[in-house]
């Protein structure tokens, strides 16, 4: 298959495909009932035709077969007067017009005929052009519950895949939260260790150790003073006072 040819058939199928997409088979088979009711409404009109063809061919006639039975009495009439000549014109004459009769028989006949199969055409066309209708809307009720179906199904998938996006965000978000209070769990922690600088100390843990280690000499101080006055026997006398510190 040369590449010309080929372009050309996936062109159709894929514009084939696009009008199946595209075309809503209610529309379809409306439009195709449409076209049965405009063809059925021409044969009726050709049987109607037809049947004006035939109505005007039997009004010929009777006024023909008028005609012949006036010649016929005409001719009594000219015999009754001994005028035998006028009688055999009128005979004449009747003769051609029971010719022109013949004609008009063979003529209905074959009208006649025609009417007939025209009427059972109109009628076998008109029984199936019902038979289509029923199916037509049978089709359609039935292509509107599965069109409508086919919608709930994609609502359905749409919210099972929506849900589960959801589920993945919100274990995703308990993921982060779980995460957030593990490291702050994890600061408290650290701050009351004092692996961390309490923000809210003015000082920082170098001084906070100076000054633990000044007032634990500050103690030693006032323990020796102690202890020299029990010795000397003051002690009594200024024991409810605190010797005065030194500078640390």
């Amino acid at each position: 298959m040369g590449i010309g040819k080929r372009i050309t058939t996936i062109f159709q199928a894929k514009s084939n495909a696009a009008l199946n997409k595209m075309e809503d088979p209610r529309q379809t088979l409306d439009l195709s009932y449409e076209q049965q009711l405009e063809n059925l409404t021409k044969v009726k009109r050709a049987v109607a035709d037809v049947a004006t063809a035939r109505k005007r061919v039997e009004i010929q006639a009777e006024q023909l077969k008028t005609q012949g039975d006036k010649l016929a009495d005409q001719a009594k009439a000219a015999l009754a007067q001994g005028n035998e000549p006028l009688a055999r014109e009128a005979l004449g004459r009747r003769e051609a017009i029971a010719a022109q009769l013949q004609d008009l028989d063979t003529q209905h006949a074959t009208i006649v005929e025609q009417e007939d199969k025209l009427t059972q055409t109109s009628q076998r066309l008109q029984t199936e052009v019902e038979a289509f209708r029923t199916r037509k809307e049978t089709i359609k009720a039935t292509y509107t519950a599965a069109e409508a179906s086919s919608h709930i199904n994609e609502a359905v998938a749409g919210i099972s895949t929506s849900m589960t996006d959801a589920g993945a965000a919100m274990q995703r978000a308990q993921d982060k939260v779980a995460e957030m209070q593990a490291r702050s769990g994890a600061l408290d922690e650290l701050l009351a260790s004092g692996a961390l600088t309490d923000l809210n100390s003015p000082t920082d843990d170098i001084q906070a150790q100076l000054d633990k280690a000044g007032k634990t000499s500050n103690v030693d101080a006032q323990l020796a003073a102690m202890k020299a006055q029990l010795a000397s026997g003051t002690g009594t006398n200024t024991a409810g006072q605190l010797p005065t510190p030194k500078d640390a």
